[in-house]
């Protein structure tokens, strides 16, 4: 039988997400081994999480607490007039490493999924909407993941966009086969992307 302590660590680790119950002794194992230090900087650092960091009320990206919007919408040098929609906060840094995006974005707080439960009224899709005018967008660039949920996201984003703002380009991110990847591994969407996005050679 396990020391009380050692199993409420490991149960409060495996509700990480990908973290099952081996990884989860593991990692208790190797907290409780190690400096008890680092056991206390993370119990202090996630002790300040909610209360240190908050949604963008524009953007929904994640800012500190003390800040009233994201600096990637307040900056000057940022075109507010393309914006790139995405699915979660950290996506946005994914195409910030990129050093090739100077617009904004907005986040949409997850994708369309009918067995979780999520609709497209559940997605920030109203205030995406509601900054079109005051920002003069003229394009808007879908970039949900490539999954089941993200496509059909994506694709009734493009439809309400239409209809609501048929004057705003909608655009969407080129997808396709990964360099280094056999044609026989990759998955259905995947090649349906590389074959829609093809180009001339």
């Amino acid at each position: 039988m396990l020391p009380q302590a050692l199993q409420d660590t490991i149960e409060a680790l495996g509700h990480l997400p990908g973290v099952g119950a081996r990884t989860a002794e593991r990692y208790a194992y190797y907290l409780f081994k190690s400096n008890p230090r680092i056991s206390v900087d993370i119990a202090e650092t996630l002790a300040s999480l909610h209360s240190g960091v908050k949604y963008c009320p524009t953007t929904f990206a994640l800012i500190d607490v003390n800040t009233e919007q994201s600096e990637l919408y307040t900056d000057p040098k940022r075109d507010k007039t393309t914006i790139l929609v995405v699915e979660e906060p950290l996506d946005i840094y994914a195409i910030e490493q990129t050093k090739q995006f100077n617009g904004t974005y907005h986040v949409l707080g997850g994708a369309i999924s009918p067995i979780d439960g999520i609709s497209i009224d559940q997605l920030h899709v109203k205030e995406l909407l509601s900054r079109i005018g005051p920002d003069k967008v003229n394009e808007i660039i879908i970039a949900t993941n490539p999954s089941v949920e993200g496509e059909s996201t994506a694709l009734l984003l493009q439809k309400i966009l239409h209809e609501q703002h048929p004057d705003v380009k909608v655009t969407r991110l080129a997808r396709g086969l990964p360099l280094g990847v056999d044609l026989s591994y990759a998955d259905q969407i995947t090649l349906s992307a590389a074959l829609e996005n093809r180009t001339n050679l």
